[in-house]
């Protein structure tokens, strides 16, 4: 059975940094198009950040330079390392596996099996 069990985020201040974490259970994860997507109250979840074959990533603008997507095969575990965060990051974050490989501007209804969330709060 396919699992994404998620961990980290809380509230931060501006600039400061956190780390998510999403463990797999029931796939292997560097075999699929992993991503981190987020959503923010009366608005459309929107993509964040992709990685397949555990090396192509891609990031939305607005995060990079800033976000690092990861992942870690011997634990199965994707990672999202996020810097110097602003207070327009703050979201409910999920991550989520897809196809075989990741192609650009992709949208929530191209991953099948998501986490349940967590939530980043970021502070002025």
């Amino acid at each position: 059975q396919l699992k994404l069990m998620q961990s980290g985020g809380g509230s931060v201040q501006a600039g400061g940094s956190l780390r998510l974490s999403c463990v797999a259970s029931g796939l292997t994860i560097s075999r699929y198009c992993m991503a981190w997507f987020r959503q923010s109250p009366g608005k459309d979840r929107e993509e964040v950040a992709t990685i397949d074959g555990a090396i192509t990533t891609r990031y939305a603008n607005s995060v990079k330079g800033r976000f690092t997507i990861s992942l870690d095969s011997d634990k199965n575990t994707l990672f999202l390392q996020m810097n110097v965060l602003k207070p327009e990051d703050t979201a409910m974050y999920f991550c989520a596996t897809g196809p075989g490989y990741c192609w650009d501007h992709m949208v929530s209804s191209n991953f099948g099996s998501w986490g349940r969330g967590t939530q980043v709060t970021v502070s002025s």
